[in-house]
């Protein structure tokens, strides 16, 4: 008797492949507006008295619920008990919710108001929360950062819920599959959220001539518009699937408190948490001050106001030749044919350099910056089928932590040598940053994938929501610790802002960033030790991790 074997969604390459993409791009958005005020943290400075502990205060807020109201947790367990479409479209609109708040914090509307009175009057002591050290607000941050916390917490909810959600669905749809080379895939996408955001933030913040730092924002808000979208469309996709299938979402296997203990009882999952805290502490909240640190180190001659390179034509030329860069880098991964695929790397790397030079022609920290994830984008897919036929996965968590901690020195102790150089400052820095983008490739490709290997399918949705909830507490931590440091290590900018000796705009491109950049360069050493036990745990208990994810 012959067997029919029924084809359903997740067989088609095609259909698969185009719920990745939805699910990337509802990602690409939400990392635009994760980093949105990154690129112009000098104009919050001179246009809303931001000073560095208020905005690292702002940016970590993005986290505070996630990990001080385990919110990440709750998220978890949604996941497990509601399944991954009713979850993704949650996120979504928790996400553009929380965008809104924020954008309406910066806005000329919000100065003056009676909302602006209250906020500088209230939220200046949290109790308990205070006495902790931990509290996202404190007496004298300015109400515009305040509100914009507000607004930011609950877009972190929301994003950070997104995160577990599209590596739960990235696991139901790819598992057995091509799954390391789906979540770099998606990852490679996101990450051009970044690139974006650095080209496009200063570029709508500084729109007509007149600044306006709430453009900016709404920017990002528009794009999680499309985001919610992006996640609509694949909730009648999913839906489709388990119809095929017979699958029942996963409300109807209740989730358990106690299957919690099957996560915490993993070395291995303990081990790749820590790992991950760490890696990502070095990378997001570093992102934060990237463009200001830049600023600080590098020389900028001042370009000619009337030439082609100060217009606003210029961003959306670079911009087109980022993506050309970003298709034909990705393309290169999956081309059969010799010819066209090594036509697409040369096509890459020409216009990866054109980038870069135009980059330096502009003058501007943000534009070289915006580097940082294009050669993430060519190798992570190389890297996660690498993963999915030769595993080595462990292996590449410590290569990763290696290049983490020359990129952060690089900067810390090279970099400054070459202030006054304007050509070889840009040069060690367009090299540095994209190396640190690669070491950052590493970890989707290799981390993320091993998380099944470790946990029971039932439980995989909490023990992601587990991993981001204690990466949380980093993304927390380090975007005000940065701050504080900052403003600790530069006395005489913050003296010379309060007796008005320096102007604001002097003071956003003087600090130091030394200390700071020696700190995130410890958690390099600290995930290279815990990578390297990592090896030893997989050696002795069979954890599979060096092992190929398909067999």
């Amino acid at each position: 008797m012959t067997q029919v074997i029924q084809k359903t969604l997740r067989d088609s390459a095609a259909m698969r492949w185009t719920a990745l993409l939805l699910l990337a791009l509802a990602m690409f958005c939400s990392y635009i507006f994760m980093d949105i005020l990154s690129p112009i943290k000098d104009l919050m400075l001179s246009e809303r008295g931001w000073d560095s502990t208020a905005f690292g205060t702002m940016q970590g807020a993005e986290t505070f619920l996630n990990v001080f109201v385990f919110f990440l947790i709750f998220a978890g367990i949604i996941l497990d008990k509601m399944g991954v479409r009713f979850t993704a479209v949650l996120s979504g609109a928790v996400m553009l919710i929380g965008a809104i708040i924020k954008w309406y914090a910066v806005t000329d509307s919000f100065a003056g108001s009676g909302l602006e009175t209250w906020f500088t009057n209230n939220l200046n002591y949290i109790p308990g929360f205070e006495e902790l050290g931990v509290s996202p607000f404190y007496q004298g941050m300015p109400a515009s950062a305040k509100f914009a916390a507000v607004g930011f917490m609950i877009f972190g909810c929301g994003v950070e819920m997104a995160g577990i959600t599209v590596s739960r669905g990235i696991v139901k749809w790819f598992k057995g599959r091509e799954m390391a080379l789906a979540m770099g895939s998606e990852m490679a996408l996101a990450r051009l959220g970044v690139a974006t955001c650095m080209i496009f933030s200063p570029f709508f913040a500084k729109l007509g001539g007149v600044i306006s730092v709430s453009r900016s924002v709404a920017f990002g808000v528009v794009l999680l518009c499309i985001a919610l979208i992006m996640f609509i469309v694949y909730f009648f996709m999913d839906k489709k699937l388990d119809a095929q299938t017979g699958e029942a979402e996963e409300k109807d296997d209740p989730f358990k408190i106690s299957d919690l203990g099957q996560i915490l009882t993993s070395s291995g999952f303990w081990l790749v948490a820590l790992l991950c805290v760490l890696y990502y502490s070095a990378i997001f909240p570093f992102q934060k001050y990237a463009v200001n640190m830049l600023q600080c180190n590098l020389t900028f001659e001042k370009v000619d106001p009337n030439s082609f390179w100060a217009g606003t034509s210029v961003t959306m030329v670079q911009y087109v030749i980022m993506l050309v860069v970003a298709i034909a880098a990705f393309s290169f991964n999956f081309l059969k044919n010799k010819a066209k695929k090594y036509t697409m790397l040369c096509i890459a790397i020409v216009a990866l350099i054109v980038f870069c030079y135009m980059g330096y022609r502009r003058m501007s920290a943000e534009t070289i910056f915006a580097v940082f994830p294009l050669l993430a984008v060519g190798i992570t897919p190389i890297l996660g089928s690498y993963i999915d036929h030769k595993g080595k996965a462990a292996s590449m968590l410590v290569l990763g932590s290696l290049l983490l901690i020359a990129c952060h020195l690089t900067f810390a102790f090279i970099l400054p040598q070459f202030k006054g150089n304007a050509i070889w400052g840009v040069f060690v820095a367009y090299i540095t940053i994209l190396v640190l983008g690669a070491s950052f490739s590493l970890v989707p490709a290799s981390l993320w994938p091993s998380v099944p290997k470790l946990v029971d399918a039932k439980v995989i949705g909490s023990a992601y929501a587990l991993i981001f909830w204690i990466q949380n507490i980093g993304l927390w931590l380090f975007p005000l610790l940065i701050g504080k440091v900052l403003d600790k290590t530069n006395p005489e900018i913050v003296n010379g802002l309060a007796n008005k000796t320096i102007t604001a705009e002097q003071a956003a491109v003087s600090y130091d960033y030394t200390a700071p950049l020696v700190m995130l360069a410890c958690l390099g050493v600290a995930a290279l030790i815990l990578g390297l036990i990592l090896k030893v745990v997989d050696r002795k208990k069979g954890l599979g991790l060096e092992e190929p994810n398909i067999k």
